[in-house]
């Protein structure tokens, strides 16, 4: 994968992080500090991190059974994400944020990493080196989360709404790219 490739999955892998840390943000309001927010990046950038380490060991165990095909299973898993994520973002109902402790905090950043596994698998199809990608997903996701819980507080949570779809489309994109490649090589 190239650096742009990397750095266009690492972002929208992070947009669920991102668009959960906004709610955070705004259901806690003028509570949320600056240490909440750096927590909050921190949670959400391991777990995002771990996920697709986790996904690419499963894809590794499978990839000789699958290769003929792995780039039509990297569309699928990629597409499905993305449309998952569309779809999430269209009909998400209010949650609410008012637990703000470790446990709820981790739970979150466990339901908004999973999709980051079934990227891992897809990825273990691929020649990427996933060392680099759970690094460039994890400080991404640090990054946008820290920053989604300050801005939350200010802008409220619609916005996140708007960075989870544009972060399907971007993962949707990714997948057929690959398609095409394996297709026109």
């Amino acid at each position: 994968m190239s650096p742009i490739s990397i750095s266009v999955l690492a972002i929208s892998m992070s947009m669920d992080a991102f668009a959960a840390s906004i709610g955070r943000g705004a259901g806690h309001g003028e509570r949320i500090k600056f240490t909440h927010a750096l927590r909050t990046g921190a949670v959400f950038g391991a777990i995002e991190a771990i996920t697709p380490l986790i996904g690419w060991g499963i894809g590794v165990a499978a990839s000789g059974f699958v290769q003929a095909i792995d780039h039509w299973i990297a569309f699928f898993l990629l597409g499905c994400v993305g449309a998952h994520m569309i779809y999430a973002a269209l009909h998400k109902r209010e949650e609410k944020t008012s637990n703000g402790s470790l446990a709820a905090l981790m739970a979150t950043a466990v339901g908004t990493s999973l999709d980051a596994m079934a990227v891992g698998v897809s990825l273990a199809m691929l020649n990427v080196n996933i060392i680099v990608v759970a690094i460039a997903v994890g400080l991404a996701t640090f990054i946008f989360s820290a920053g989604g819980t300050l801005l939350g507080r200010l802008v409220g949570a619609r916005l996140g709404q708007f960075a989870e779809i544009a972060a399907g489309i971007a993962l949707f994109g990714i997948g057929l790219k690959i398609l095409i490649e394996h297709l026109t090589a």
